[in-house]
């Protein structure tokens, strides 16, 4: 759809809770016919005021839903910021002609460090450490933690899943001389189940879907390597938390390093949260300043395409 001159603004409604500096920039993009407006996703009362005014939305978590799309009379574009569309109505946008597209690979080098990260904190237990440090005596916990910590080189890293995440991860974890299985539907070194049994760390990089749901559950638990470590940056659903929660308690499994959960944002007395061999991170594997302005860059660009008729990029509905 093209936008003749002089027509109002392409309007757009970008749904983050953006810090100060970052609202300036976006501000800055705006021009030619563009205006972008910050609504904080904590902010449904303003969401809902310019959701009307909206001919597209830049989304990042919150989900769009099919009601949402009902009031939004001028939407053309939902635009996510980042890869998983999971949290967008995509039937309501088909049946309305809304075009739905997302942004692979803007985040894919953030997601790897932070999964690198992840990993690295379970194997040297850094939760505990730091809450030591910060209590007094904290030097003397070196006894009681020295048989559970770890190095990445000599271990075996298995990455379920081998898009542009485990692609960038996989040299890394070479590099630092770990061993690096991976399965994927269309590539991979072993064989799923092999994987799980082998991998003294499981790292999860899928997309959810209702094949992939609870991906791991008891089960596959039960067939990972007794003391494994579990690392989560994909999506919370992926994993059946109940058994876990279990898993972690009975020592079945060592640690996990979780940046997604299956409810968001996780509830303060959630029992993952009360677990000494968690480390988490509350969905920001993603969010650097680097990944922002790729991010916001390629958006703008889908935007100008949108309004000047031209084919969309990374068109998913």
């Amino acid at each position: 759809m093209t936008y003749p001159q002089g027509s109002d603004p392409f309007f757009i409604v970008f749904r983050f809770d953006a810090s100060d500096a970052l609202i300036a920039r976006v501000k800055n993009l705006s021009g030619d016919g563009i205006e972008i407006h910050c609504c904080p996703e904590s902010d449904d009362a303003a969401y809902d005021a310019l959701l009307p005014r909206a001919h597209v939305l830049w989304h990042v978590l919150k989900p769009v839903t099919e009601e949402q799309i009902a009031r939004a009379g001028k939407l053309k574009l939902v635009q996510k910021i980042g890869s998983g569309v999971n949290t967008i109505a995509l039937d309501a946008c088909r049946a309305r002609g809304i075009a739905v597209c997302n942004l692979p690979g803007t985040n894919s080098r953030a997601v790897a460090e932070m999964t690198l990260l992840l990993m690295l904190a379970c194997l040297r237990r850094l939760r505990e450490l730091d809450a030591a440090l910060r209590r007094s005596g904290g030097w003397s916990q070196a006894a009681a933690l020295q048989d559970g910590l770890g190095e990445l080189a000599g271990r075996s890293v298995g990455l379920v899943g081998y898009g542009a995440v485990p692609r960038l991860l996989a040299p890394m974890l070479e590099a630092l001389g770990a061993k690096v299985l991976y399965w994927s539907r269309s590539a991979r070194n072993t064989e799923f189940d092999a994987l799980l049994a082998d991998a003294d760390i499981v790292s999860l990089h899928v997309p959810l879907t209702p094949q992939t749901g609870r991906m791991i559950d008891a089960a596959r638990i039960e067939r990972m390597k007794p003391g494994a470590i579990l690392i989560n940056t994909a999506r919370g659903a992926l994993v059946d938390e109940a058994a876990l929660v279990g898993a972690l308690r009975s020592g079945r499994l060592a640690a996990a390093g979780l940046d997604v959960f299956c409810e968001e944002p996780l509830r303060t007395d959630a029992p993952l949260l009360a677990l000494p061999n968690v480390v988490g991170a509350p969905h920001l594997a993603w969010l650097t300043r680097e990944t922002l302005e790729r991010s916001l860059a390629a958006a703008l660009c889908n935007v100008r395409r949108l309004r000047d008729g031209a084919a969309l990029l990374n068109r998913v509905a």
